[in-house]
């Protein structure tokens, strides 16, 4: 498992029953990976995976690594609000050929960290896969210290990185200072993501690239190699669309850009809702645009895909 570079959190795409359209989540994966990216992590929270049922995430794991399985790693998001279905989700990752799991904390029961520590390691006991920690405290509520993330990644060879998503960047020299290069760093919130990697992150779990990964990759790849005009040019233009992935409406935003890029479409389920009114309004205004702006394209470009 080589964890480094861009790796899109993917949407989960629903046809007009709301059920998952697995034509498209197999050819938004090839197109993701054709453009760069070095990874794709399904059944996230911007994968909506809390409305998926367990079969439907089997499934989707099912679809992308047929899908492109061969060419980079699949590393399925691991959540439930039992500690048994998220064991037995991350048997099933690793039976369906995915290259690693993200482990998330239980997204409802806040507990103290006797209770996530018992959570996450039954998860990373019940697989040889390498394993991620998906800390977001700002979503769910746990916070993941650093002190306590060098205390698993120190019992546990098998955890391998972590998803920083606190918003503060300073969690990722902390960590580094700790444990320095055993534990791989990804960013998790776009709007942080040259911020992230000036400090050491050596990869980002990205939510924008589900509509624009050529510039995603190009953003990373500029800050990776110290390339700070370059980067900083690509990040003017991209933030007021990467902040999109940092608000509670964020999985109806990144998927009314994705169809407005013309890769994919808004649907998402219940209880979210799309947005409409001024809020949808607003929303198109900046999104459309940016993409009439993106640097160095045409403004019409790609947006024939359903």
């Amino acid at each position: 498992m080589n964890w480094t570079g861009v790796m899109p959190a993917i949407t989960t795409c629903f046809d007009r029953d709301y059920k998952i359209d697995h034509d498209f989540v197999a050819n938004h994966c090839r197109w993701l990976v054709e453009h760069g990216c070095t990874g794709i992590v399904p059944l996230g929270s911007l994968g909506e995976g809390a409305t998926l049922e367990y079969a439907e995430k089997v499934a989707v794991i099912e679809t992308c690594v047929r899908s492109v399985g061969k060419k980079v790693p699949v590393v399925a998001a691991i959540s439930s609000l039992r500690t048994t279905e998220a064991v037995e989700l991350a048997k099933a990752a690793a039976d369906k050929g995915c290259a690693g799991v993200m482990i998330l904390p239980p997204y409802v029961y806040r507990g103290d960290w006797r209770e996530m520590k018992s959570h996450l390691v039954a998860v990373m006991r019940a697989t040889k896969l390498p394993c991620m920690l998906y800390n977001n405290p700002v979503s769910y509520g746990t916070d993941f210290l650093p002190e306590q993330i060098a205390e698993l990644a120190n019992e546990h060879k098998n955890l391998e990185a972590v998803k920083e998503s606190s918003t503060d960047v300073r969690r990722v020299t902390a960590i580094r200072a700790l444990l320095g290069d055993r534990l791989a760093v990804f960013m998790g919130v776009d709007d942080a993501i040259v911020e992230g990697v000036q400090a050491g992150a050596v990869g980002w779990i990205a939510g924008l690239v589900n509509a624009l990964p050529e510039e995603s990759v190009d953003l990373f790849r500029f800050a990776a190699e110290g390339k700070i005009d370059e980067a900083s040019a690509i990040y003017k233009w991209f933030l007021p669309l990467l902040r999109m992935d940092t608000v509670p409406k964020f999985v109806q935003l990144i998927k009314l850009v994705q169809q407005e890029a013309g890769m994919g479409n808004a649907r998402v389920r219940p209880p979210r809702m799309e947005l409409e009114g001024k809020e949808l309004d607003e929303a198109r205004a900046i999104i459309r645009a940016a993409l009439k702006t993106r640097p160095g394209r045409n403004a019409e470009r790609e947006t024939t895909r359903a």
